[in-house]
């Protein structure tokens, strides 16, 4: 009988182990760099979605060019306006990730930065 219980609890964690996203454990911080915006989708999810042809994200996420951010975090309506902007002007930005990949894949962003 213990040896079953045992057994019962390995495969438990084997299986929870297994559902928790790679890219969650690879996930880290830092800045993209400049790029211009490829793609902005606003969605009726609880955040919008941005394209950006990085080279370089430091996030580790899935999804490599694809970014997101919550309509209720600090900053995030004058953060989706930059990004409009400089759709719309064609003007290089980055955005700083936080490490938090969502389920597909996209990279959270806290912050933007601009340049010509």
């Amino acid at each position: 009988m213990r040896n079953g219980r045992a057994i019962l609890i390995a495969a438990a964690g084997l299986l929870l182990a297994t559902l928790i996203p790679a890219t969650a454990a690879l996930a880290s911080a830092g800045w993209t760099d400049f790029v211009r915006v490829a793609e902005l989708v606003p969605t009726s999810k609880h955040y919008y979605e941005v394209r950006l042809p990085v080279g370089n994200n430091p996030s580790g996420c899935r999804e490599e060019t694809w970014f997101y951010q919550n309509y209720d975090s600090p900053g995030a309506g004058q953060m989706f306006d930059v990004l409009l902007e400089s759709l719309i002007s064609n003007i290089r930005l980055r955005v700083y990730v936080t490490g938090v990949c969502n389920l597909s894949g996209y990279a959270e962003f806290s912050s933007i930065s601009i340049t010509r």
